[in-house]
């Protein structure tokens, strides 16, 4: 009995069957795909290393905060949890001269991480934690705002820009104070603005939270330590990449001098930026310096050229064999020229979620990509898996039809 399908038929369903199986088998295989396995854990993945004295030691009958949960995949890419250098392929390594045992580059504009070391490493932030707080300032309070400061304000332990109680300052007064000379007067008094400290402190964790800096825990208002106070070179480039983009805030970076007014019989206070690279590094855009003697030198800063802005973040640094500041400088000359010889990115600063006035988050896959050098969105197939499955299941409908009208036809002309 001869076929009731001829060859040429059989084979035409058989290439087009294979063809749509070809097309719809790697979305498949893609949603099926598991995420790679994480590395193995890095020194201070967990919590910063032990304190050198006694500011973290918890209150009486109080304990001592358990570290933060570690993510089980990196934030910002899945090179972003490897120790050491993690640089862009064929590049060569970064300028003699670093002490950080961390730090980060990245690109402003684009949320790139153009090189870093160890960059999700627990580490105390010092006076940067005060770019967490001037978010929250500058989310809650109106820059003319009034802020008495209370006695307990005027006398923390400094660096202090000299507030005194009872003296009426504005917000952006104050902001410029705390941002340009770190004064940890006025970030108490923010804190008792805001409702004091425990709840400013509060307020601080959970809007690092909600923009997914995951390593962060602020446990003061100022950077003074404290129990479980913690923070990453990650994490910092995040927030800071975040905070430049309100103006209040860039703007006060960016000030190299500034006197906040005599008022109510007090005398002026002049204000002189503690950033040594402002109006010395060509293009300079601001930052921040800290230091405590557990966090040791923390830097953060940020530059312009060639209409690329890079900002680069520093943890637990030293300031022999040289300055923290020109460090930071030999950093950036090194995220300008791999930028300038266009190589690709290892990792991406990524917002899992943002506060109500800014843009929308990136899709998650943005935040978790990255098994090379960037850390990209997914390509996604836009007919998707279903609908090529929908389509073959039709097609196979379509050709058992004609086999069955075939059929019928052979066995009416036999």
């Amino acid at each position: 009995m001869h076929s009731a399908f001829p060859t040429s038929l059989r084979v035409l369903a058989a290439t087009l069957t294979a063809g749509f199986l070809a097309v719809a088998a790697p979305a498949a295989a893609t949603a099926a795909t598991p995420a790679p396995a994480q590395a193995q854990p890095c020194a201070d993945r967990a919590a910063p290393p032990p304190p050198v004295d006694t500011s973290e030691k918890p209150a009486p009958g109080e304990p001592s905060p358990a570290p933060l949960p570690v993510p089980a995949e990196p934030v910002g890419g899945n090179r972003m949890g490897g120790c050491g250098l993690v640089l862009p392929e064929g590049a060569l390594n970064p300028p003699d001269g670093d002490t950080a045992a961390s730090w980060l580059v990245q690109d402003l504009d684009t949320g790139d991480v153009i090189a870093a070391k160890d960059p999700h490493a627990r580490e105390r932030p010092a006076s940067l934690i005060k770019t967490l707080l001037a978010l929250v300032v500058t989310t809650e309070l109106k820059p003319d705002q009034i802020v008495v400061p209370t006695k307990e304000d005027a006398e923390q332990e400094c660096t202090c820009v000299g507030i005194v109680a009872g003296g009426h300052y504005t917000v952006d007064q104050l902001l410029h104070g705390l941002l340009m000379h770190s004064g940890n007067d006025v970030a108490h008094a923010f804190a008792t603005a805001l409702g004091g400290v425990d709840v400013t402190t509060t307020k601080m964790n959970l809007l690092a939270k909600r923009i997914g800096a995951t390593d962060t825990r602020a446990a003061t208002p100022s950077g003074l330590d404290g129990p479980g106070m913690s923070t990453s070179a990650y994490d910092l480039s995040l927030i800071f990449h975040y905070a430049m983009k309100q103006q209040e805030f860039a703007q006060a970076v960016a000030t190299k001098a500034y006197t906040i007014p005599a008022i109510g019989g007090k005398p002026p206070i002049p204000v002189y930026n503690d950033n040594k690279l402002l109006g010395v590094y060509p293009g300079f855009l601001g930052g921040k310096t800290g230091f405590t003697d557990d966090a040791r030198h923390t830097y953060v800063g940020a530059a312009q050229r060639d209409g690329h802005r890079l900002a680069v973040v520093m943890m637990r640094a030293e300031q022999r064999p040289t300055k923290v500041v020109d460090q930071a400088a030999k950093l950036l000359d090194y995220g300008f020229a791999l930028q300038e010889d266009h190589a690709a990115p290892v990792g991406r600063i990524a917002y899992e979620a943002l506060v109500a006035t800014a843009p929308p988050a990136p899709p998650a896959n943005v935040a978790a990509a990255g098994t090379g050098s960037a850390a990209t969105p997914a390509k996604n197939d836009p007919f998707g898996t279903t609908g090529w499955i929908l389509t073959l299941v039709v097609f196979v409908v379509i050709v058992a039809g004609f086999v069955i009208g075939y059929q019928r036809k052979k066995q009416a002309r036999d």
